[in-house]
């Protein structure tokens, strides 16, 4: 006979993501001077939010975050929360990103553990990878070893 009086004392999750979003119509807006400070308001938001922040960084048109997601915040969530938010901060920092905004929809990929070191790397050295690698090319290698079929309408409207 099994008995089920015990019961777990806490919630457990694991879920670790690489989020990419870029720039309305993938502008190049954020400058060197910028993108540090953004990059960590971003993971001071994402901590706020009860998430392991591992990683933020990207280019001027676009944003990469490493995350173990909060078991109690959904994936939509939190990606809009932080950009709302850091859309909010970069309007205050500068009359020139008065009128920014982020693209509307975003990539969220799941990640093993296993992986993780790679994918902070990968995040880290944006610049170098970027030299050869326009973001919607990047993008496109994400889709496809994700296996995520669309249409390219839907990804550049």
């Amino acid at each position: 006979m099994v008995c089920y009086r015990s019961r777990m004392a806490h919630s457990l999750a694991r879920a670790i993501f690489h989020i990419v979003f870029s720039t309305k119509n993938r502008e190049r807006l954020l400058g060197d001077s910028i993108r540090e400070k953004l990059f960590a308001y971003i993971a001071v938001v994402g901590r706020d939010m009860k998430c392991e922040v591992y990683r933020v960084g990207g280019m001027p048109d676009h944003v990469h975050v490493a995350i173990d997601l909060g078991r109690n915040i959904s994936l939509a969530e939190f990606t809009k929360k932080i950009k709302q938010s850091s859309s909010l901060w970069l309007k205050q920092q500068s009359p020139e990103f008065r009128a920014f905004s982020w693209q509307e929809g975003y990539g969220a990929f799941s990640v093993s553990q296993t992986h993780l070191p790679k994918l902070i790397t990968y995040i880290q050295t944006q610049e170098e990878h970027h030299k050869t690698t326009s973001f919607q090319d990047e993008f496109r290698k994400l889709l496809e070893k994700n296996g995520v079929v669309v249409e390219e309408n839907h990804i550049w409207g």
